[in-house]
């Protein structure tokens, strides 16, 4: 790009940093020297290629979405958690937001993530042991107790049966007296991730995408300020695939979504921006911070160049991030807060709209109440004290990271090309009924495709951690050590005869001929191609159960057993 080019996008970039607002603070350096809000070519110099790395906030957006980066807002501060029942998770949240959390991220337990209710036989001894239980809307009721669900964004991480853990979530909302029309936050909902790498579902892919689209339809219309769908590359990260593999599959689960958008004659200029993403900040520092810019830079193009995205907002990424729980080590735990503070700077210096930070005792049981603290406290640090919220993407320009980004942009782009050749494999002739990437997609499941790379990627780093080719601080570099044992969190069983006794006396005290009819209801929008939130909304009012709501429908639906991969 010429001098004159380059001129003229910093004065557009000016012209928008001018226009917005910034934070009261101080942005100089420790030593009390002035920071300017953005660096790039010096006036006169010449820069190959800046068209592709170019100013924050425009496109394709590498250096950010805003043109303030943080010195407009910062990002939020939004810390998972859930342990126990109801009301411990809710004792939880409000600590976290007294402390300074900027916003609620829900853990469930494994029962409720297999939307099975708590007194399910497959549920013994899980209830509340990995997140919170939550059987009806009477739980939100109390998750959610003295916290103003008008007035704080709340994330729910849950993808099978999310839509009617969001239904109860919206009657929790009714019965505050909330405006649920104006509500923000973020559902996982994301599907594809599941049978990439999670494995928490419920039924086959197809019946799952229609609740997913009925969602976004009813999001779309009713409350649009809330994103219904979170696209999770956390989860394929963490099973083990390379940082290209994590970014391809994530932004190609997206498109996915995109196009069940575009098939249900959704606008993709209204639809889009209710789309956000989650993706895992692992521990090489450089590479992810290069997946983040590069994820950005994908998206925007795809979005403009092949779905017709025409506004600012359908063409960007907006991403949370939370640490690697898989880099963190039981061996030697105190190093896991090291390990998360490099994964959280790496997240920031990537462009995060929000952030969680691993507690150090994660790798053995839900955090502690002292080590949730260090966590959180991670992140004030960061915030508070180091500067990298003065300047936007302070490493842009940098020789490695462009290379990096550049490098992780082309191989997402060879895996995608592999996605959409099993599309046209397994849909000839080019009729696909959602979407080429969605035909692709289904068809990589099916064949357990998906699994078979991210296997083979674990695999090879397997190996070479035990041949010593990388190497790990505590277990197998370093491994002499004076820690002791740590107090880890134990969720007594106790909770789970609780949680069960509570169930058995909603059941007994509510109207059971109006849990039937609302079921019925549900089950004959199923078979009829209707919408099926607003009957499903009505059966989570009438305090039918999560694992009565989705028993129902599997029993409609069937459900789905992967193929064996080899």
């Amino acid at each position: 790009m010429d001098a004159d080019a380059i001129a003229a996008g910093r004065l557009r970039w000016q012209a928008r940093f001018d226009a917005a607002r910034t934070r009261d603070a101080d942005f100089t350096t420790l030593s009390g020297d002035p920071v300017e809000p953005v660096y790039g070519p010096r006036p006169g110099d010449t820069y190959a290629g800046f068209d592709r790395i170019g100013w924050p906030g425009e496109f394709p957006y590498t250096r950010g979405l805003h043109a303030t980066g943080y010195r407009g807002r910062t990002w939020t501060i939004r810390q998972f958690a859930g342990f126990g029942n109801a009301r411990q998770t809710n004792e939880r949240y409000r600590s976290i937001l007294r402390n300074g959390g900027g916003g609620l991220s829900v853990a469930f337990d494994m029962p409720t993530l297999m939307g099975r209710d708590s007194d399910d036989p497959l549920a013994l001894g899980e209830v509340g042991h990995c997140g919170v239980a939550v059987d009806s809307a009477a739980d939100m009721d109390v998750l959610f107790d003295g916290i103003p669900l008008g007035e704080v964004t709340t994330s729910m991480t849950i993808s099978g049966p999310a839509v009617p853990v969001f239904c109860m979530y919206l009657v929790a909302a009714e019965r505050q007296g909330a405006d649920t029309g104006a509500l923000n936050g973020t559902l996982q909902t994301d599907i594809f991730k599941e049978y990439i790498a999670q494995k928490e579902w419920l039924f086959g892919p197809e019946p799952h995408l229609r609740l997913i689209g009925d969602l976004m339809e009813y999001c779309a219309r009713h409350i649009p300020a809330y994103k219904p769908l979170s696209v999770s590359g956390y989860h394929i990260r963490e099973a083990g695939s390379t940082a290209a593999q994590e970014l391809a599959y994530t932004l190609a689960d997206g498109f996915g979504y995109v196009e069940l958008g575009l098939s249900r004659g959704l606008d993709v200029d209204t639809f889009a921006p209710g789309l956000s993403f989650f993706f895992d900040a692992h521990i090489d520092f450089f590479e992810e911070i290069a997946k983040f810019r590069a994820a950005r830079r994908i998206w925007a193009r795809r979005m403009r160049d092949v779905y017709g995205a025409t506004s600012e907002r359908a063409q960007w990424l907006r991403f949370h991030t939370q640490t690697a729980g898989v880099s963190l080590t039981a061996q030697q735990p105190y190093n896991n807060v090291v390990r998360t503070a490099v994964e959280a700077l790496s997240a920031v210096l990537g462009g995060t709209n929000s952030l969680h930070t691993n507690a150090l005792d994660e790798t053995l049981a839900l955090p502690s109440e002292r080590a949730a603290e260090i966590a959180l406290r991670t992140q004030q640090v960061l915030m508070e004290e180091t500067g990298v919220t003065s300047v936007a993407d302070p490493l842009g320009g940098s020789w490695y990271v462009e290379q990096l980004t550049d490098r992780i942009e082309a191989e997402a782009e060879r895996i995608f090309e592999e996605i959409l050749e099993k599309g046209r494999r397994a849909v000839p002739g080019g009729r696909h009924p959602v979407g080429p990437i969605t035909s692709g997609l289904l068809a990589g499941i099916e064949d357990g495709w998906f699994t078979g790379r991210i296997a083979e990627a674990a695999f090879t780093y397997q190996r070479a951690l035990e041949k010593g080719d990388k190497r790990v601080v505590g277990v197998n570099a370093h491994r002499e050590s004076v820690t002791g044992d740590l107090e880890i969190l134990r969720v007594s069983h106790e909770v789970e005869r609780e949680q069960v006794r509570a169930l058995a006396a909603r059941r007994a005290a509510r109207d059971d001929a109006a849990v039937r009819a609302a079921l019925a209801a549900l089950l004959a929008a199923a078979r009829d191609g209707g919408n099926m939130i607003v009957p499903m909304l009505e059966a989570a009012r009438a305090e039918a159960t999560l694992g009565e709501i989705c028993g129902a429908l599997k029993e409609e639906w069937g459900v789905y057993t992967e193929p064996p991969v080899f």
